[in-house]
């Protein structure tokens, strides 16, 4: 496919100019997917190792709340007198221009404690504190999944637009110089015999 443009000097300095543009961005495209697939792929790797320490605490907590019910009973009140968490902060990074999702959990509120201790016992405290290792892990790999899912839809889109460069802008530049160079060489041809038919009659 080539540019439809007038053989003409300017225009052969303009089309090299895009050309050489087009060549730099599609470089930039490709160090910017290939730093995004890195830190996703390192991402994963996280979420994996998160995921079984989750299975394995998800077990604890719920192990732990049996021995709690066993000892007090079906805890319902002290269930009621949980509050609604608002303890979980977010914040933004920068990956290549990718806004990536930082979670956090406010440490004054992160063992305290919404029972009293009268109607409680040790293993309702350790309920509590494997449900709160659960917490932590849970926003954790939220943070990452998000991430990921962010990341991804970067790279795919960083993708398109290489592609379009590499496949389709960069060799209709490349057509469009080889176009007008060899016109404006055939100029040249023709000018060059023109003035040698013109001198061979003077």
């Amino acid at each position: 496919m080539a540019l439809n443009v007038a053989p003409t000097k300017g225009n052969l300095i303009s089309t090299k100019k895009s050309l050489q543009l087009s060549k730099v961005g599609y470089e930039l495209l490709d160090r910017k997917r290939n730093i995004l697939i890195r830190e996703m792929m390192m991402l994963i790797d996280r979420a994996n190792e998160i995921q079984s320490k989750i299975d394995s605490a998800f077990n604890d907590a719920y192990m732990a709340l049996q021995r709690a019910n066993i000892t007090l009973g079906f805890c319902d009140e002290v269930s009621l007198s949980t509050p609604i968490d608002n303890s979980i902060k977010m914040d933004y990074r920068s990956v290549m221009g990718v806004e990536i999702p930082i979670l956090s959990i406010d440490k004054a509120e992160k063992y305290e404690l919404h029972y009293g201790l009268a109607s409680s016992n040790s293993a309702l405290d350790e309920a509590q504190m494997k449900f709160m290792r659960v917490k932590e892990l849970t926003v954790e790999l939220a943070e990452i999944e998000n991430s990921v899912y962010r990341l991804a839809d970067s790279i795919k889109k960083t993708q398109k637009r290489a592609n379009a460069l590499k496949n389709i802008m960069i060799p209709k530049f490349e057509n469009a110089v080889k176009t007008i160079t060899d016109a404006l060489d055939e100029k040249e041809r023709e000018e060059f015999s023109r003035l040698k038919v013109i001198k061979q009659q003077k």
